[in-house]
Order: structure tokens, then C-alpha cells, then sequence
């Protein structure tokens, strides 16, 4: 999510690089974002290739606020 949030879209190469992740593992934790309203898809052809991209919501958007702020409020108490 931190990497939809800082870019307006991403590719699923791009995605997979960055993360490290399997294929597999990259599209089910995509298809749970996208199940929970927080991504959405752009699919076009490059040439003769076909793109997946991938944006956060504005939905998506606040729920990630909403962890970072939950995960700093944890910090704060642990201090």
C-alpha cells in the first residue's frame, strides 16, 4: 500500500520487484485489496503487451492513514 499511496500507479512488474513477491502471492494480496475497495485496476496494452496497473482509493487511502496513525499511537504508549 505504501507504494500506491506515494505513486499515482504501479505496475504489477514493478510491484513484484519491489516487494520481492511470487506472481501468485503478489495477485492474491492484490485481489484482497482490490475486494476491500482500497485499489483499483487499470489494464491496457503497451505496444503488444498487455499492463496491469494498480492505484490506491480514496477508501484505500484512509484505511492506510488510519494504520499508520494506529501503529504510532502504539508507539507512543510503548514509550
Amino acid at each position: 500500500m505504501s507504494m500506491l499511496v506515494v505513486n499515482e500507479w504501479v505496475d504489477f512488474t514493478t510491484l513484484k520487484e519491489m516487494l520481492g513477491l511470487q506472481d501468485g502471492t503478489l495477485a492474491s494480496h492484490l485481489k484482497k485489496l482490490e475486494a476491500n475497495e482500497f485499489i483499483k485496476i487499470k489494464k491496457e496494452f503497451i505496444g503488444r503487451k498487455p499492463q496491469t496497473s494498480y492505484a490506491v482509493t480514496e477508501i484505500g487511502r484512509k484505511a492506510f492513514t488510519d494504520h499508520l496513525d494506529a501503529l504510532e499511537e502504539i508507539i507512543r504508549q510503548s514509550k
